[in-house]
């Protein structure tokens, strides 16, 4: 069965704790703070890969963590940065990240994206020596790493898609064009997902081919095998529409090839409006003259579209035998002519986007909000205050001493004042709250 659609969960890792050491060694009695930063956390990456070609190994194992900063030491040493990790993925990737509603198509190998980066690593208390603190018994803790909920969605990279009704013949084309060797048997339903194969040509040129499973009317809302994999054609340049040249189960070959174009318009992105080949399967099934009758009704059926593609402003309508092999060489000629060549497909963004690394500006850092909650309590939001409140352990008194200052460098605490604040009053700020005594000397 092919992997074609997973949900993970990823979390990078948290920044590690600042040290508060001082040293102390021989003739040295008050060297001074030298506690180390902690650590940043490890990132958290996915990376498309050559190797890969669908999303299999996802199947055990849902949960993906970074490593963790490795907190500060004294004698000024900072802990090492966590190890970052990278997923990987098959090239054709799309990832969702459900949380922020970013996305990002991996379609080459080596197309890599941070979906979730590492905390800041704490300060040691080093950081914190001024003039008048000079002995500063605090250190900020590590952030936590960024969370994210990711959908990974595959797209196969085919430059051509084969598609067609059940049965139409699909897989045993496939096999007589390239040597991908996809089930066949007689009866609808054979191909249950996808199939690559390459063709090559006379000059040295690659393409890669796609066997689509059978499309059935009403595909594109999720019927039959349609809705599955009618998203692994969207990033084909060219499709090869085969229908069979005899009635299948009593329904008229027009019929037939009307109600793939249908299914194929419903689904959108693009698909009804990809320019097409025209071939007729089987022909070994019928007479040569009732093959040239047929091939001559569909050019006049064709005549009016424009997506199908012609040759001396005529539509093009070929006729293979996968059995005999009759009509392979000239489809394989118009293939290339109508295929855009890999080489101009680098080039062209319009279905191959490489991902980029997603740069992540922070926001109004020095905003916040102050409100009364309550009679005695006061809330105070910003991603300013919510992260110094973060950083620091409240149960030490000269990290609140600290947080002291900071609020009122930033002006919290004039805003607090003007609101009728008193010294003992509950403030709460993100998920924690505390009294705050304004002015208070801590012990």
């Amino acid at each position: 069965m092919l992997y074609d659609r997973v949900t993970i969960e990823v979390e990078a890792g948290a920044g590690g704790n600042g040290c508060v050491s001082f040293r102390r060694e021989a003739h040295v009695p008050r060297g001074g703070p030298d506690g180390g930063d902690g650590g940043r956390g490890g990132d958290v990456l996915v990376v498309a890969h050559r190797d890969l070609r669908d999303l299999s190994s996802f199947r055990s194992r849902r949960h993906f963590k970074a490593g963790r900063g490795a907190h500060g030491q004294g004698a000024q040493r900072h802990g090492a940065a966590g190890e970052t990790l990278e997923i990987r993925v098959a090239c054709g990737t799309v990832v969702e990240n459900l949380t922020t509603d970013a996305r990002y198509d991996l379609a080459s190998h080596g197309d890599r994206v941070t979906v979730a980066r590492g905390g800041a690593g704490g300060a040691g208390n080093r950081r914190f020596t001024t003039s008048t603190r000079q002995s500063p018994r605090f250190a900020e803790q590590g952030l936590p790493g960024e969370s994210a909920s990711l959908e990974l969605r595959l797209k196969l990279l085919a430059d051509v898609g084969i598609v067609g009704a059940p049965n139409a013949g699909k897989s045993s084309l496939l096999r007589r064009l390239t040597k991908a060797r996809p089930k066949v048997a007689d009866y609808p339903f054979t191909t249950l997902e996808p199939a690559l194969g390459t063709i090559d040509d006379d000059e040295g040129r690659q393409l890669v081919l796609a066997d689509i499973p059978g499309l059935i009317e009403g595909a594109s809302a999720g019927a039959g095998l349609g809705h599955e994999f009618l998203a692994h054609v969207e990033r084909t340049r060219l499709l090869v529409h085969l229908v069979d040249i005899a009635p299948i189960d009593e329904q008229p070959p027009r019929q037939t090839y009307d109600a793939v174009r249908l299914e194929l318009e419903r689904y959108g992105s693009g698909l009804s409006d990809r320019p097409f080949l025209f071939v007729l399967s089987k022909i070994d099934l019928l007479p040569d003259a009732d093959v040239a009758e047929s091939i001559a009704g569909w050019r006049d059926v064709l005549d009016g579209d424009p997506h199908v593609c012609r040759r001396d402003e005529e539509p093009v309508v070929l006729a293979v035998s996968s059995a005999t092999g009759a009509g392979l060489d000239p489809l394989r000629s118009e293939i290339f002519t109508h295929a855009i060549p890999p080489e101009e497909r680098a080039h062209d963004g319009e279905h191959e986007q490489p991902a980029e690394h997603a740069l992540i500006r922070p926001g109004d850092q020095s905003g916040y909000e102050v409100k009364r909650s309550g009679e005695h309590s006061y809330e105070i939001s910003g991603p300013s205050v919510e992260t110094l409140i973060a950083r620091h352990d409240l149960t030490n008194h000269e990290a609140l001493a600290y947080i002291e200052e900071r609020l009122r460098v930033m002006g919290v605490i004039k805003e607090l004042e003007a609101q009728g604040f008193e010294p003992g009053e509950e403030i709460t700020i993100g998920e924690i709250a505390f009294d705050l005594y304004p002015g208070r000397q801590w012990e």
